[in-house]
Protein backbone atom coordinates (compact mmCIF):
# COMPACT_ATOMS: atom_id res chain seq x y z
CA UNK A 1 0.00 0.00 0.00
CA UNK A 2 1.28 3.41 -0.97
CA UNK A 3 0.44 6.59 0.90
CA UNK A 4 -0.77 9.29 -1.48
CA UNK A 5 -1.65 12.93 -1.07
CA UNK A 6 -4.35 14.10 -3.45
CA UNK A 7 -4.75 17.84 -4.03
CA UNK A 8 -8.08 18.87 -5.51
CA UNK A 9 -8.32 21.99 -7.65
CA UNK A 10 -11.06 24.55 -7.01
CA UNK A 11 -12.66 22.97 -3.95
CA UNK A 12 -14.15 25.31 -1.31
CA UNK A 13 -12.45 28.40 -2.75
CA UNK A 14 -14.32 31.69 -2.81
CA UNK A 15 -17.69 30.06 -2.17
CA UNK A 16 -17.54 27.82 -5.25
CA UNK A 17 -16.95 24.11 -5.62
CA UNK A 18 -18.40 23.43 -2.19
CA UNK A 19 -17.61 19.94 -0.96
CA UNK A 20 -17.68 19.15 2.75
CA UNK A 21 -14.60 17.20 3.76
CA UNK A 22 -16.81 14.53 5.37
CA UNK A 23 -18.30 13.89 1.91
CA UNK A 24 -14.84 13.77 0.39
CA UNK A 25 -13.82 11.13 2.94
CA UNK A 26 -16.98 9.13 2.10
CA UNK A 27 -16.25 9.43 -1.62
CA UNK A 28 -12.68 8.15 -1.13
CA UNK A 29 -13.82 5.35 1.14
CA UNK A 30 -16.39 4.26 -1.47
CA UNK A 31 -13.47 4.01 -3.93
CA UNK A 32 -11.87 1.48 -1.53
CA UNK A 33 -9.03 3.80 -0.50
CA UNK A 34 -7.81 3.18 3.03
CA UNK A 35 -6.66 5.44 5.87
CA UNK A 36 -8.54 8.36 4.30
CA UNK A 37 -8.25 11.71 6.05
CA UNK A 38 -8.42 15.31 4.98
CA UNK A 39 -6.51 18.40 5.99
CA UNK A 40 -8.27 21.79 6.11
CA UNK A 41 -11.21 22.60 3.87
CA UNK A 42 -9.41 23.14 0.56
CA UNK A 43 -9.35 19.61 -0.83
CA UNK A 44 -6.26 17.94 0.61
CA UNK A 45 -6.68 14.18 1.06
CA UNK A 46 -4.27 11.63 2.46
CA UNK A 47 -5.08 8.04 1.52
CA UNK A 48 -3.56 4.63 1.01
CA UNK A 49 -3.99 2.46 -2.05
CA UNK A 50 -2.31 -0.33 -3.97
CA UNK A 51 -3.29 1.44 -7.21
CA UNK A 52 -0.83 3.48 -9.28
CA UNK A 53 -0.81 7.27 -9.04
CA UNK A 54 -2.56 7.56 -12.42
CA UNK A 55 -5.31 5.15 -11.38
CA UNK A 56 -5.83 6.96 -8.07
CA UNK A 57 -6.11 10.29 -9.90
CA UNK A 58 -8.45 8.87 -12.55
CA UNK A 59 -10.75 7.23 -9.97
CA UNK A 60 -10.93 10.43 -7.92
CA UNK A 61 -11.56 12.67 -10.93
CA UNK A 62 -14.37 10.44 -12.26
CA UNK A 63 -16.05 10.17 -8.88
CA UNK A 64 -15.70 13.90 -8.20
CA UNK A 65 -17.15 14.79 -11.60
CA UNK A 66 -20.16 12.57 -10.90
CA UNK A 67 -20.60 14.19 -7.45
CA UNK A 68 -19.91 17.82 -8.42
CA UNK A 69 -21.34 17.89 -11.95
CA UNK A 70 -18.13 19.34 -13.36
CA UNK A 71 -14.52 18.29 -13.88
CA UNK A 72 -12.38 18.59 -10.77
CA UNK A 73 -8.67 18.20 -11.49
CA UNK A 74 -6.65 16.22 -8.98
CA UNK A 75 -2.88 16.30 -8.53
CA UNK A 76 -1.48 13.25 -6.74
CA UNK A 77 1.88 12.75 -5.03
CA UNK A 78 3.29 9.94 -2.94
CA UNK A 79 4.27 10.82 0.61
CA UNK A 80 7.92 10.56 -0.47
CA UNK A 81 7.41 12.90 -3.42
CA UNK A 82 5.69 15.45 -1.19
CA UNK A 83 8.64 15.29 1.20
CA UNK A 84 10.96 15.96 -1.76
CA UNK A 85 8.79 18.91 -2.85
CA UNK A 86 9.15 20.45 0.60
CA UNK A 87 12.92 19.83 0.72
CA UNK A 88 13.41 21.39 -2.73
CA UNK A 89 11.78 24.71 -1.76
CA UNK A 90 14.08 27.32 -3.38
CA UNK A 91 12.77 30.06 -1.06
CA UNK A 92 13.42 28.65 2.44
CA UNK A 93 14.32 32.05 3.88
CA UNK A 94 11.17 33.82 2.60
CA UNK A 95 7.92 34.11 4.54
CA UNK A 96 6.23 30.70 4.44
CA UNK A 97 2.76 32.25 4.12
CA UNK A 98 3.93 34.04 0.96
CA UNK A 99 5.58 30.98 -0.57
CA UNK A 100 3.45 28.66 -2.65
CA UNK A 101 3.78 25.54 -4.71
CA UNK A 102 1.73 25.09 -7.88
CA UNK A 103 1.22 21.35 -8.31
CA UNK A 104 0.91 20.06 -11.88
CA UNK A 105 0.34 16.61 -13.37
CA UNK A 106 3.35 17.00 -15.68
CA UNK A 107 6.61 18.95 -15.79
CA UNK A 108 6.34 22.75 -16.00
CA UNK A 109 6.70 24.27 -19.47
CA UNK A 110 10.30 24.62 -20.66
CA UNK A 111 9.76 28.32 -21.37
CA UNK A 112 8.29 29.07 -17.93
CA UNK A 113 10.72 31.87 -17.06
CA UNK A 114 10.40 33.69 -20.39
CA UNK A 115 6.59 33.61 -20.49
CA UNK A 116 5.70 34.25 -16.85
CA UNK A 117 4.15 37.64 -16.08
CA UNK A 118 5.12 38.70 -12.55
CA UNK A 119 3.89 42.30 -12.08
CA UNK A 120 4.63 42.48 -8.34
CA UNK A 121 8.10 40.95 -8.50
CA UNK A 122 6.95 37.39 -7.83
CA UNK A 123 9.77 34.87 -7.95
CA UNK A 124 9.08 31.69 -9.91
CA UNK A 125 11.19 28.53 -9.91
CA UNK A 126 10.36 25.27 -11.74
CA UNK A 127 10.46 21.91 -9.98
CA UNK A 128 9.87 18.37 -11.25
CA UNK A 129 6.07 18.61 -11.52
CA UNK A 130 5.73 21.77 -9.50
CA UNK A 131 6.32 25.48 -9.74
CA UNK A 132 7.57 27.24 -6.63
CA UNK A 133 6.38 30.82 -6.23
CA UNK A 134 7.28 33.58 -3.81
CA UNK A 135 4.60 36.28 -3.64
CA UNK A 136 6.12 39.44 -2.08
CA UNK A 137 2.67 41.04 -1.71
CA UNK A 138 0.89 37.79 -0.81
CA UNK A 139 -1.05 35.28 -2.91
CA UNK A 140 -4.37 37.09 -2.60
CA UNK A 141 -3.07 40.34 -4.10
CA UNK A 142 -0.89 38.84 -6.82
CA UNK A 143 -1.71 39.12 -10.51
CA UNK A 144 0.90 36.53 -11.47
CA UNK A 145 0.26 34.80 -14.79
CA UNK A 146 1.88 31.43 -15.39
CA UNK A 147 2.10 30.08 -18.98
CA UNK A 148 0.38 26.74 -18.35
CA UNK A 149 -1.53 26.42 -21.67
CA UNK A 150 -4.63 25.00 -20.03
CA UNK A 151 -2.76 22.51 -17.85
CA UNK A 152 -4.43 21.81 -14.53
CA UNK A 153 -2.68 23.22 -11.47
CA UNK A 154 -3.51 23.83 -7.84
CA UNK A 155 -1.51 25.93 -5.39
CA UNK A 156 -0.79 25.24 -1.74
CA UNK A 157 1.31 27.44 0.52
CA UNK A 158 4.48 25.93 1.91
CA UNK A 159 2.95 25.68 5.41
CA UNK A 160 0.25 23.39 4.02
CA UNK A 161 2.85 21.33 2.16
CA UNK A 162 4.85 20.95 5.40
CA UNK A 163 1.73 19.88 7.32
CA UNK A 164 0.82 17.31 4.64
CA UNK A 165 4.36 15.90 4.83
CA UNK A 166 4.07 15.64 8.62
CA UNK A 167 0.65 13.98 8.44
CA UNK A 168 1.82 11.49 5.80
CA UNK A 169 4.78 10.49 7.99
CA UNK A 170 2.60 9.79 11.02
Amino acid sequence: MQTYIALLRGINVGGTGLLPMTELVELCTALKFEGVRTYIQSGNVLLQSALSEDKVRSALEKSLEARMGKKISVMVRTAGEMKEVLAANPFPDREANKTGVAFLCDAPPHDLAERTVAPAGELVHPGKREIYIYYPIGMGQSRLKLPLKGAAATIRNINTVAKLVALSAG
